[in-house]
């Protein structure tokens, strides 16, 4: 029995709380079968005691279920989570950025409810409530929809980033647009180029977009990330500790199912959820009558099951989705309208939710570190 043999029969354990097996997380360091004596080596980062016990089980258990197998040798190295020093700013497992105050995620578990749009509107609304503050450029929009960036199209931003300093200290400077400082891969690919990653360089590119772009000081940093609970999802919370994250859902059942397990994937990477947006809660005909047409209830229903708030609805209206295709953002080109005042109102909402975050909030990453 070679070691590609064990391996393949180790990928039937997961990595508890996850989908994924530990051999794809890049868990086993070796494998070997010694005159019937299979050893193996795991190396994981968690500060969960229970995890290594329940890993080294499964893994006793697979190796004698295997022929040949009299007995077993498990070396497991165990690493502990880090979690972020005191005074606010951010460290963990990867070399985040030390001054951005609050990382916070969008996400939806579901594709076509309008999260993109959604994280724009939020993103331009908060540079709006800071500036009005005194704090003006303390916002960023970070695009990890690596496979569909849209984030650059929304905002009316073209061109390439440019490249401060040189060598391995090197620091891409993010295009600015409304008082956010947006950084997508839209930016360095040509709109008729598909991406056609696999999970490493999806990985590499997320740590590179938090660890080499010159983001300066934030107050909040917005990660729109893309449908899912796979690599991006996971790179991200190994490589920036979130404050939180934002689940935006459609009020119908289709959508607040997946996003409901969207939720419980950031509890189980222990991300605080910061609240739940509807989106396309209703649409208003020229009488003012409501018709929910995707249904009624569903931001609220998902929230309540999750344990968190919901932080507002925002109606069906056609002027943001104009915004977003013409590239002028709704709450930009008409900040007087409800579309505006509902996402200024979220956007306060997220604010106070943040505030009152202790500063050195233990933001655990418990997945294992590959």
């Amino acid at each position: 029995m070679t070691p590609e043999d064990i391996k393949e029969a180790l990928k039937q354990i997961k990595y508890p709380g996850f989908s994924r097996d530990i051999v794809s997380f890049g868990l086993v360091r070796s494998a070997a079968l010694v005159d019937g004596t299979a050893k193996v080596s795991l190396g994981i980062t968690t500060s969960d005691p229970k995890v290594p016990l329940a890993l080294k089980a499964e893994v006793e258990r697979v190796l004698r279920a295997l022929p040949g197998v009299r007995d077993t040798i498990i070396d497991l190295a165990v690493a502990p989570a880090k979690t972020p020093a005191a005074g606010g700013n951010l460290a963990g497992t990867g070399a985040a950025p030390r001054q951005i105050k609050y990382a916070v995620a969008i996400a939806s578990g579901k594709g076509g409810v309008g999260k993109s749009t959604f994280a724009v509107n939020l993103a331009c609304s908060l540079a709006q409530v800071l500036t009005a503050q005194g704090r003006p450029g303390r916002v960023g929009l970070m695009d990890c929809d690596i496979y569909g960036p849209s984030v650059p199209l929304m905002l009316g931003l073209t061109g390439r980033p440019e490249i401060e300093g040189d060598g391995p200290n090197a620091q891409i400077l993010p295009l600015e647009r409304h008082g956010v400082k947006v950084m997508s891969m839209g930016f360095l690919v040509d709109d008729n180029t598909p991406v056609v990653w696999r999970g490493p360089m999806i990985m590499k590119t997320i740590q590179q977009f938090v660890q080499n772009v010159k983001w300066g000081e934030l107050d909040v940093l917005l990660v729109d990330l893309p449908p899912g609970t796979g690599d991006a999802q996971l790179s991200l919370v190994q490589t920036l500790p979130l404050t939180g994250a934002v689940l935006v859902t459609t009020p119908q059942i289709a959508a607040t199912n997946v996003a409901r397990k969207g939720g419980l994937m950031f509890q189980k990477v222990n991300v605080p959820l910061l609240g739940v947006a509807e989106n396309m809660s209703w649409f208003s005909d020229a009488s003012g009558r409501k018709d929910f047409i995707f249904g009624e209830g569903g931001g609220q229903k998902t929230a309540d099951a999750l344990g968190t708030v919901l932080l507002g609805q925002v109606p069906l209206i056609h002027e943001i989705r104009a915004g977003g295709d013409t590239g002028a953002p709704v709450v930009v080109s008409a900040p007087q309208s409800e579309a505006a005042e509902i996402f200024r109102s979220i956007a306060l909402a997220l604010l106070a939710k943040l505030g009152r975050s202790p500063a050195n909030h233990p933001i655990a990453n418990e997945i294992p570190i590959v």
